[in-house]
């Protein structure tokens, strides 16, 4: 009788964990449909196609997952003290049967996962300009302490914590940092890419629909990280080239002088626009780590 009890107690808890998981798993799927997740909205071709590697990648996790907690049930099940149709197989140790699944199986999925990342890794490749016939929109991008810069060399405007772009347009991205070594990022739109002192990377980006993203730092880099948030607004053409049109006529000029007042760190600054009078400030901030006696990475103009 002891026996029997302990074997139903096994059964009961084995049943405890299998709905256990089942009520996660519905808990789970109703929380993520009643959330907003924006790597799981995308809103442009970069994002969709990461959108996608994300799925793939969790599906398979299922195969590994489901059949290691499947065994664990029908082990507990098989192998429990009340159950003396069990049979005591030591020699399953070395079965050949055996190994030759538990070898086979993840190296497969070892396979498949390789050929994924191989091409993942080629076609979104930071550095890969995207296929368009509309021209790109070059956007020089800058971080500092604690608030992102942004510079259209070709409009001859910037603005601080607000990117606005034409939606159906590639947008290059051309990054630095002014500060500590930090992470670019806009979920709906592109993955992120790190920008660095003295460096410059690249990162392609378009929009497919009209909207306003938001941006981020995905980097810790101190007192002002939370709020190192931008603004990207995603607009028709017209409505694009209206906007540079009025940002011409800011009084605000970003020459060296005020983009000296501007490196200084500030936490939660509000957005902020110029007409750019200097062609050469963001091949300059990157020259000046690369001079001779050149400020330490760590420790740049407006760092903290």
């Amino acid at each position: 009788m002891p026996v029997i009890g302990r074997s139903k107690r096994v059964l009961a808890a084995v049943a405890l964990l299998v709905l256990a998981i089942v009520g996660a798993l519905v808990v789970l799927a109703a929380y993520l449909r009643s959330v907003d997740i924006s790597v799981l909205e995308p809103k442009g071709p970069i994002a969709s196609q990461e959108q996608h590697l994300i799925i793939i990648t969790a599906l398979l996790s299922l195969f590994v997952v489901i059949p290691v907690l499947g065994l664990v049930v029908a082990f507990a099940v098989k192998y429990r003290e009340g159950n003396t149709k069990a049979q005591y197989s030591p020699t399953l140790a070395s079965s050949k049967r055996f190994e030759t699944v538990w070898w086979i199986y993840p190296s497969a999925l070892i396979v498949i996962l390789s050929i994924i990342t191989w091409n993942s890794a080629h076609s979104l490749d930071p550095f890969k300009p995207l296929d368009s016939k509309t021209q790109a929109l070059t956007i020089q991008v800058v971080s500092l302490d604690w608030k992102w810069l942004f510079i259209y060399p070709d409009q001859g405007v910037a603005c601080v914590n607000e990117m606005v772009i034409p939606n159906d347009t590639p947008v290059d991205l051309l990054l630095t940092s002014d500060a500590p070594m930090n992470s670019f990022w806009i979920p709906q739109l592109s993955g992120q890419i790190y920008a660095m002192p003295g460096m410059q990377t690249q990162l392609h980006l378009e929009a497919s629909s009209a909207g306003t993203f938001r941006g981020l730092s995905a980097n810790i880099s101190g007192a002002g990280f939370s709020g190192m948030t931008f603004s990207t607004s995603s607009r028709s053409m017209p409505a694009f080239r209206e906007w540079i049109d009025a940002t011409l006529r800011s009084p605000k000029t970003l020459d060296q002088q005020a983009y000296s007042v501007l490196a200084r760190p500030t936490e939660n600054a509000p957005i902020s626009c110029f007409t750019d009078s200097d062609a050469s400030l963001f091949s300059s901030i990157i020259l000046r780590y690369m001079a001779p006696g050149s400020p330490s990475m760590n420790m740049a103009p407006g760092s903290s």
